[in-house]
């Protein structure tokens, strides 16, 4: 049982209990005055009356969506006050009947003494602040009257109430543990024990509402941990399982009672704070606790013999009165978290109205990039590949997006949105076939190509259609000699991926006919073991490099090294992004194959890559 469910239980009841006295309290009175002792009954019956209208109150004020935590807490309490004083009434009647022994009316006072304590074990067993003094309180005037009787059937009467009392005692205990061990799963992380989303869900949704009364203000921080996956990747479930352990152990020590620590799941973990008065202190309070606590978080772990270094990205977005709604506080510290992942990780990202306009953006350009699909917005250009000779040799496919909107849309923007959304999917088989129906009109106008290159989203390349969609195609528009001068390229981001898996599809690929490019060479993942293993064909220089001809000794050792290695492995190479006469001047003389980049050519439409390559044969 969680906490909303606790009050909510607690105030079902209270309906339940007036009925419960009222009703009965009636059948009192009558029996008062057939026998001729209706003033007890009577005043009884008033103070159980004032009582009813106190709980009725407490019935009609409980709202648990728009109350806050203190308001919720000093309800509580007047609910406490008012279970004990509608018992202790019970107890009152007991004690204004038992003696009543002519009339019999002591044996209805003794029946309806153990029937209130078995009521009270069942209503109240969610709360044992209340189920055991009310217990004790109901049942040992009983035991105390038994005794007095003084004869051996009354000894026997209180032994057996005593017995009765643990018996009532015990099955309320029992039920509590049960319900309290419900609660501890529902409400708590199993791995960490740390509070779980639906928890801190709950708990967020009372500060706020306290936030609204009091004008008051706190923040949120929501962590992920950097490159977690790689932990689990390499070194075992196991050993990343341990690793949350300590990360949620070191949290906890570090915030104290001060904040509300939770697990949302995977390896985000997210924090609540005290509440403040101050927006100002607020926010600095929020900066210098965040930085403090990525500085924590950075220093080693000891994990089974291996010492590992963990960073994390945290979100940070503030609460306060002016933001009536709770259901976007996460959400918007999970954009902050994410912007920090873009901007490189470790560090600390606060929501500001400058995030939610990017958004805001991104969620126009993705309802756009649906209309731009069906409506063929985003056209194919095609930038040149020359050889040493000054011959177009070949081209790589690019997307151009023209937006009614918002104009020019850079395929950074276009292309993220689409790999997140799962539009990447549509958007890159729509690709490949446009590039696959130019292809094969320009080779029967005579426009002969040595390769045609066309960039492939790794989200795409993991589709599980993948490979049964380019076939299609190539069987629907490539003969034999074409779909052998179709290249795929590949970021070098791919290789974080199951390797094994990778080099499958490759060769899958290779199957088809066509050869498979490694884009960006140099910049992320690449190595030698990955040249020996990778059925690649071509690597292109990464932009980067080649832009610092001139101007970087250690870039230009790089380029060296990747034209060496592409020998050794008779792999061909591509220069991308060049731009000067210097830049084309070092790669031919350390025998680059191919080349593109501004200084021959920027991305041209269909007809205009037409004329240039036919103005140069």
């Amino acid at each position: 049982m969680n906490q909303h469910a606790f009050y909510e239980f607690l105030h079902k009841q209270i309906v339940l209990m007036i009925g419960l006295s009222l009703g009965p309290g009636i059948a009192y009175i009558l029996l008062g005055w057939m026998n001729g002792v209706v003033d007890k009954a009577l005043v009884w019956y008033f103070l159980m009356l004032l009582c009813s209208v106190l709980g009725w109150r407490l019935y009609t004020q409980f709202n648990i969506h728009t109350m806050s935590s203190d308001a919720i807490q000093k309800w509580y309490l007047k609910l406490r006050l008012f279970y004990y004083g509608i018992f202790l009434l019970w107890v009152l009647i007991f004690i204004f009947y038992c003696n009543e022994t002519e009339s019999n009316l002591h044996y209805i006072a003794i029946f309806t003494e153990i029937g209130a304590a078995v009521v009270a074990s069942t209503l109240l067993v969610s709360d044992k602040k209340l189920f055991i003094p009310v217990l004790l309180l109901m049942m040992i005037p009983l035991i105390i009257y038994f005794a007095l009787i003084g004869s051996w059937y009354g000894y026997i009467l209180s032994i057996f109430s005593l017995i009765f009392l643990g018996v009532l005692i015990y099955s309320s205990q029992t039920t509590y543990n049960l319900l309290q061990e419900n609660y501890y799963q529902a409400q708590h992380d199993i791995l960490t024990g740390l509070f779980n989303r639906r928890y801190f869900v709950s708990y967020l949704e009372q500060m706020n509402n306290g936030l609204q009364i009091t004008k008051g203000c706190a923040y949120i921080l929501l962590i992920d941990l950097d490159h977690f996956k790689s932990i689990n990747d390499s070194l075992g479930h196991g050993v990343g399982d341990k690793v949350l352990k300590s990360v949620a152990k070191r949290i906890i020590e570090f915030c104290g009672d001060s904040h509300l620590v939770a697990r949302l799941g995977g390896d985000e973990f997210i924090i609540a704070s005290e509440k403040f008065d101050d927006m100002t202190y607020c926010k600095n309070n929020a900066i210098s606790f965040s930085e403090n606590l990525l500085e924590m978080m950075k220093k080693p772990y000891e994990i089974e013999n291996h010492r590992l270094y963990i960073s994390a990205s945290i979100g940070v977005n503030y609460i306060s009165h002016k933001l009536p709604q709770t259901k976007d506080f996460i959400k918007e510290a999970d954009i902050a978290m994410y912007e920090a992942k873009a901007q490189g990780r470790d560090g600390i990202i606060i929501f500001n109205d400058m995030l939610a306009k990017k958004v805001e953006y991104h969620l126009e350009i993705e309802r756009l990039l649906y209309i731009a699909m069906e409506e063929r917005e985003i056209e194919l250009y095609f930038q040149p590949q020359f050889g040493k000779d000054g011959q177009v040799l070949g081209c790589e496919v690019l997307t151009r997006w023209y937006s009614a909107k918002f104009g020019y849309i850079p395929p950074s923007e276009f292309i993220a949105i689409a790999e997140k959304t799962g539009l990447i999917i549509e958007l890159g088989n729509s690709v490949i076939e446009e590039a696959f129906k130019t292809f094969m009109l320009w080779h029967g106008k005579g426009l002969k190509l040595e390769q045609f290159s066309i960039n492939i989203s790794l989200r795409q390349f993991f589709h599980n259609t993948f490979i049964e969609d380019v076939k299609t195609l190539v069987d629907k528009y490539l003969d034999y000699e074409l779909k052998h001068k179709i290249v795929f390229e590949l970021t070098e981001t791919l290789l974080v991926k199951d390797f094994n898996r990778i080099v499958d599809i490759m060769k899958e690929l290779k199957n088809l006919g066509i050869s498979i490019s490694m884009d960006d060479f140099g910049t992320g993942y690449s190595s030698l073991s990955y040249l020996r293993q990778l059925p690649i064909d071509e690597l292109k220089i990464d932009r980067s490099f080649v832009s610092r001809i001139g101007e970087s000794a250690s870039d230009e050792v790089m380029i060296k090294t990747i034209l060496a290695m592409a020998n050794i492995f008779n792999l061909k190479i591509v220069a991308e992004g060049v731009e000067t006469k210097e830049q084309y001047q070092f790669l031919t003389d350390n025998h680059c194959d191919m080349f593109q980049g501004y200084y021959f050519s920027k991305p041209l439409t269909e007809s205009k890559f037409e004329e240039v390559y036919f103005s140069l044969k």
